[in-house]
């Protein structure tokens, strides 16, 4: 945070800016429908009224995601198999190179690339391009175009109506941390510590997330919409595995976005235990997987190169909820979003 430079007033997204979305190089911003209103074009809940009475026998298990990066492959060709640790590392450097991406102009210079090639029966290199304009294509309409990464709307519809007030806020498996920020806009005042054991999420993934990124949320001296940014925060960012975490029950709000989906099913009841480990009684559990629908599988298919470092799966939200209702938790909300399910819970 000393290192990151403040966001100057003129950069500060103005009140009259509300119900707008435009788009930068790298994402959009969505300050659109600040009272979630139509939370039903976001968030689709109640597919099951009670956890009790299903079965993995009539579900099925999650699709296990089995393509694999080049980069792991090569890796493992020379060194034997990679660690746990490792592939997150792998696979941290490789998402962050392309959330940094100007997409337009990289898009631009892939296609005239292209056509040189093709002009040249450069075949190889022909190859080469058109896998890479795929990519950069997925990438623009999946991540900026239709914002399924971040998602705003959808996490603010997921997130809204929590009974918190200035809540502490842990969020497992940080990353860049961009959910924690949006539920500390919609809940300020609070604290939140973001966890990851790899060091490049805090110095790089958080520490270069944009400073002008507006999250919507709300102004606690007038209770009207404001915008915040990361800098107004309140952000404690630790550089840690979760299994050594000092805390105790301390927590309002645990958080995790696609972690729970990276462990097989021998390890899941151990992912639940994380979440309840640290949490005060009365507390909420979110958390959100990818889901289990054709684009999904077509996306990591796509950008294997770039997602699949380590093991993944696929879910639909009653494979999820299943999950966490065996974890010892009762639902309260559950649902999906663009691209992921989402899921706020409370231990029995």
């Amino acid at each position: 945070m000393d290192t990151e430079k403040r966001v100057s007033e003129e950069e500060r997204v103005s009140n009259h800016q509300f119900h707008t979305t435009r788009l930068t190089p790298s994402y959009r911003i969505d300050l659109r429908n600040p009272t979630n209103e139509y939370v039903d074009q976001f968030f689709n809940a109640n597919q099951v009224s009670d956890w009790s009475q299903l079965s993995w026998k009539e579900i099925g298990k999650p699709y296990e995601v089995k393509s694999l990066a080049s980069s792991k492959k090569e890796w493992e060709k020379k060194h034997g198999e990679m660690s746990v640790k490792t592939s997150w590392e792998f696979f941290n450097r490789s998402f962050h190179d392309w959330f940094v991406k100007d997409i337009p102009a990289e898009l631009e210079d892939s296609k005239k690339q292209l056509l040189s090639y093709f002009s040249k029966f450069q075949l190889r290199e022909v190859k080469h391009a058109l896998g890479e304009t795929a990519r950069l294509s997925l990438w623009n309409y999946a991540h900026r175009i239709e914002d399924g990464v971040w998602d705003p709307r959808g996490k603010r519809a997921l997130f809204e109506g929590l009974d918190v007030k200035k809540p502490r806020i842990l969020f497992l498996g940080a990353a860049e941390g961009y959910e924690a920020m949006q539920l500390y806009a919609m809940y300020p005042e609070g604290e939140v510590v973001m966890v990851d054991y790899d060091e490049f999420c805090q110095t790089d993934r958080f520490g270069h997330f944009p400073s002008t990124y507006p999250f919507l949320g709300i102004d606690p001296a007038t209770n009207h919409h404001k915008v915040w940014y990361k800098d107004q925060m309140n952000i404690h960012y630790m550089v840690e595995d979760i299994r050594n975490l000092p805390f105790g029950k301390e927590f309002d709000i645990v958080l995790s976005v696609g972690l729970l989906e990276h462990f097989p099913d021998n390890y899941k009841e151990v992912v639940m235990d994380w979440h309840r480990k640290f949490l005060k009684p009365g507390g909420y559990i979110i958390m959100t997987t990818p889901r289990l629908q054709l684009k999904s599988r077509l996306f990591y298919k796509i950008m294997a190169d770039v997602m699949n470092h380590t093991y993944r799966e696929l879910m639909d939200i009653r494979q999820m909820g299943l999950y966490v209702y065996e974890g010892g938790f009762d639902i309260k909300r559950h649902g999906y979003i663009k691209v992921h399910n989402g899921i706020v819970a409370q231990p029995r």
